[in-house]
């Protein structure tokens, strides 16, 4: 396969895949797998919507993650925003108990969920005040911030959970497991895939940029690129991206970070059909694990979408942590 052809027949590889997921998840559901009833098809378009829109919304922000660290293993996540939300999520089921305070939030959305989307906002910038040195993210620096802040935030979590009845602990540790909502905020759904689309747009346009920013600081100004100004952009767009995944689905992990290897391993490493492909395959991930977990029926009731993303997504990370081709101390292979 030559160069030139690679990147067009590696989109219409990715964009298959996700029409194969979407076709799946609209037959599969609990009554089996078939065409659905006509009062359960808008629930399962709503499902399908909802992990599109995040699933590619979290593969850009990973893919941008991993150019703003120059680290392969780099996700959504390994900034603490996940866990940021989670005390979010965690605070206003306590003080919703506490104090008997029903807050409304916008767009539909209740307010341990919109707790959840300042949680991760805030995270997103304290990390980035203690990752900035003089005007200049430092990525090593950056990482141990989020690694500090994320173990804080979660310390919080597990001390609220102390002081609330079963009841809201148990649906606080059912959101932390990810979930796919069949019924959903639509407003929220709206926002994220606006997100995703957006972000896609922007991480097209700077392709070039990014593609330098792969190269040392100095040879990366040499070509013109601010890699200050790159890297404040990224760090901004990946975690309100993340931010909008979590408000919505709850933090589900390894999206952000197979997907991009997998459009990297079909695409190449040029940034401007990549970010595309990367949208397009953490959608079809998504949507495909949704389907997946659709047809396994535990007895008790199906896997949470982000159990599933996670026994998937974890041997794929210690597959890449052990390869040669991986340079942890900053490259990308």
């Amino acid at each position: 396969m030559t160069s030139a052809r690679r990147p067009g027949l590696g989109l219409l590889l990715v964009a298959a895949a996700l029409v194969a997921a979407a076709a799946a998840r609209i037959f599969s559901g609990s009554s089996g797998f078939g065409w659905p009833d006509d009062a359960i098809v808008r629930f399962r378009v709503n499902a399908l919507a909802t992990a599109a829109s995040v699933g590619a919304a979290l593969a850009v922000a990973g893919l941008f993650l991993q150019v703003l660290l120059r680290n392969a293993l780099a996700s959504p996540f390994v900034l603490g925003l996940s866990s940021g939300a989670g005390f979010g999520y965690m605070l206003a089921l306590y003080v919703a108990y506490a104090f008997g305070v029903e807050l409304r939030g916008v767009l539909g959305v209740a307010a341990p969920t919109a707790a959840a989307t300042v949680g991760s906002i805030v995270t997103l910038a304290i990390v980035w005040r203690l990752g900035v040195r003089r005007g200049v993210a430092e990525p090593l620096t950056l990482v141990l911030s989020g690694v500090v802040v994320g173990a804080i935030a979660s310390a919080g979590s597990t001390a609220l959970q102390s002081l609330v009845p079963t009841g809201l602990r148990g649906e606080f540790v059912g959101w932390m497991t990810g979930r796919i909502p069949d019924a959903p905020p639509l407003g929220l759904v709206a926002t994220v895939g606006a997100l995703a689309l957006l972000s896609t747009a922007i991480g097209t346009w700077l392709a070039p940029a990014l593609d330098a920013a792969m190269l040392s600081d100095d040879e990366a100004a040499a070509t013109g690129v601010s890699v200050s100004r790159l890297r404040a952009t990224l760090f901004v767009l990946s975690g309100v991206l993340t931010a909008a995944c979590v408000a919505l689905a709850g933090p589900i992990a390894f999206v952000g970070l197979v997907a991009p290897h997998a459009a990297r391993f079909l695409l190449g490493a040029r940034h401007r059909p990549l970010v595309v492909g990367s949208a397009l395959a953490g959608a079809a991930l998504l949507v495909a694990a949704d389907a997946i977990r659709q047809a396994i029926d535990l007895g008790g009731g199906r896997l949470p979408v982000g159990v599933l993303t996670a026994l998937v997504g974890g041997p794929v990370f210690l597959m890449l942590l052990r390869s040669r081709a991986v340079r942890i101390s900053g490259g990308m292979p």
